[in-house]
């Protein structure tokens, strides 16, 4: 049986979706923190049980009779979030699994300046310390967030962050496709994937002339100083510690961690990739209409 963990979330929930057209339903079970949320997926047959990355016995029952775990990645940084991952793999190891898959990171890299991709490279290497056969899908910068940092800038005409680089930035859905394939084709990863990108980098003067394009109204690209990005920040009750988590990310993106563009996500959902214009596009259309 496949097992997904976080399938009530933006990714996992995707991913169980385009698996479901790949594999029978009764191949398939879902770990989550709240069955009732995942009522959907037991109506067409999956199995469906409570899982907890804090609690190993929670996560001993939704893991039985694994053949394959997809452990999604916590939306927690630093030693938590690795030490919850690394639950989830001694649970997958304990079930039995053949194989244990996790949505790990492009920039993934001891070295990053940023914390996300410096605890995603401490879980690859917990992955290859388990002695089971795994995948780590490098997943693209996920194009949601892009939409997030643009924010009201449609509206006040501005964007205003910290000098950045080139990122990739790269649908959920289609990383939910290429999970769902790899899933389906076990062992056609072995180790780190390649990145998983879209056909594009964009730096965020990109983003802003998309945004330009899509709602016909200039959105100008304004560079703010790192110390008073995050002085603004944490003026508006950002703790210190996350704001200087979220600075990290303009660095690591100014260093050119997030700049690589690979073919092999398209290889795997046989298509290209969908461009960061369809998803603002998308994005702002609807927020338009509410």
């Amino acid at each position: 049986m496949i097992i997904v963990t976080g399938a009530t979330g933006q990714l996992g929930r995707q991913i169980v979706e385009r698996l479901l057209l790949r594999v029978p339903a009764d191949r398939v079970g879902v770990s989550v923190r709240d069955p009732e949320k995942a009522q959907a997926f037991a109506d067409q047959g999956v199995r469906v049980r409570r899982g907890s990355f804090g609690e190993a016995g929670s996560l001993a029952h939704a893991f039985e009779g694994a053949s394959q775990v997809l452990v999604v990645s916590v939306d927690r940084m630093g030693e938590e979030a690795v030490r919850l991952h690394r639950a989830a793999i001694d649970a997958a190891v304990a079930a039995g699994a053949r194989r244990i898959l996790y949505t790990s990171h492009m920039g993934a890299d001891a070295l990053s300046r940023f914390q996300p991709c410096r605890d995603h490279a401490a879980t690859e290497q917990a992955l290859s310390a388990s002695g089971v056969p795994f995948t780590a899908l490098r997943n693209g910068f996920h194009a949601a967030s892009a939409v997030q940092f643009l924010g009201h800038a449609a509206d006040s005409g501005s964007l205003v962050l910290p000098e950045d680089g080139p990122v990739s930035w790269t649908a959920h859905a289609d990383l939910a496709d290429a999970a769902a394939a790899v899933l389906a084709d076990e062992g056609r990863f072995d180790g780190p994937t390649p990145p998983l990108t879209s056909m594009r980098a964009l730096t965020f003067a990109g983003v802003a002339a998309i945004a330009t394009e899509v709602t016909g109204r200039p959105v100008a690209r304004v560079t703010a100083p790192d110390d008073r990005f995050r002085d603004q920040l944490v003026g508006n009750g950002v703790p210190a510690e996350a704001a200087d988590q979220l600075l990290g990310l303009f660095v690591a993106a100014r260093a050119g961690e997030f700049a690589a563009v690979d073919p092999t996500l398209a290889a795997l959902i046989g298509r290209e990739p969908t461009a960061l214009s369809a998803v603002l596009r998308e994005c702002l259309s609807v927020d338009g209409e509410r």
